[in-house]
């Protein structure tokens, strides 16, 4: 997993938690790096489940809460960090839809060795979008988070209903049903 996301879960954690809660689940999730994560860098996920597991036992709060929290920060930070991906969408679909075709491709440029999700779109009806992730590192959570933040950003009326698949081949799925407020 790159760096860039450690970093951003760090900075959330810091910025509504507080340093001494950050200082505090560095510590009890037992790192090899102590912590010390840069936004180039390639790590295990597993680092990150710690990381998590640790501010929900510090907060009482459930990991897939956290997670989806994460998701929520991390797509305001993609957006702020980079701009050009936002600038010709006027819309979640349309935005959610390029994901794989034109976002992962751009982020395979400046991380080659970047394993991504897979993230298959498709429109049933109009008002409607099917998203389908994939993945072996089973991050459902962070992918719903990733698309919420998306509907806040564009600021539109959006219901997500997720769908836990079977795992197949040792890939996590999921099915996420987009409906707009106007279908």
């Amino acid at each position: 997993m790159k760096g860039v996301v450690f970093t951003e879960f760090m900075e959330l954690v810091e910025s509504r938690m507080g340093l001494d809660m950050l200082d505090r689940i560095i510590g009890e999730s037992d790192l090899p790096n102590d912590g010390a994560y840069t936004s180039v860098g390639t790590y295990d996920h597993a680092e990150l489940v710690r990381l998590v597991t640790a501010l929900s036992n510090a907060t009482g709060l459930t990991t897939s809460d956290l997670v989806l929290m994460f998701g929520e920060h991390l797509f305001v930070r993609f957006s702020v960090g980079y701009p050009a991906l936002f600038g010709d969408v006027a819309n979640s679909f349309d935005f959610l839809e390029r994901i794989d075709g034109v976002i992962h491709v751009e982020v395979r440029k400046l991380y080659p060795d970047a394993e991504l999700p897979s993230l298959q779109c498709e429109r049933p009806a109009p008002g409607q979008l099917v998203l389908t992730y994939s993945s072996p590192r089973g991050f459902a959570d962070l992918a719903e988070g990733l698309i919420k933040g998306c509907i806040k950003h564009f600021g539109e009326p959006i219901t997500v209903v997720r769908t836990n698949l079977e795992k197949e081949g040792g890939v996590h799925r999921a099915r996420f049903n987009l409906t707009t407020g106007h279908a």
